[in-house]
């Protein structure tokens, strides 16, 4: 039996529009929210994602409250399209970031 390589020039990754709504914990964070999200921008963009819109939703409270001392969160939602592997992509990426509490991330 022959083995097919597949080199990525031939492979065209099928791109999605996504919505993602990221919560953002600011408490230790000194510079405007702005910062951020040009953050989350640029993780975007390097997992081949186009941003088509930015809105930042403000602060809300939460429905439950899991820490006291964070009961309201800064919600930011990005409109993007990108591969279907970005959605793993992202969360990895921001897992470690102390500043996003939350990311949830569904096709649009």
């Amino acid at each position: 039996m022959h083995k097919i390589q597949l080199t990525k020039k031939y492979i065209k990754m099928k791109n999605n529009k996504y919505s993602a709504v990221f919560i953002l914990d600011t408490r230790s964070y000194e510079e405007p929210v702005e910062t951020l999200i040009e953050k989350l921008k640029g993780v975007i963009a390097s997992v081949e994602g186009k941003v088509s819109e930015v809105e930042n939703m403000g602060s809300k409270q939460f429905a439950r409250v899991t820490d006291r001392k964070f009961p309201t969160g800064i919600y930011v939602r990005i409109n993007y399209e990108g591969p279907t592997t970005s959605v793993n992509a992202i969360k990895e990426k921001l897992r470690l970031d102390k500043t996003v509490d939350r990311v949830m991330i569904q096709v649009a």
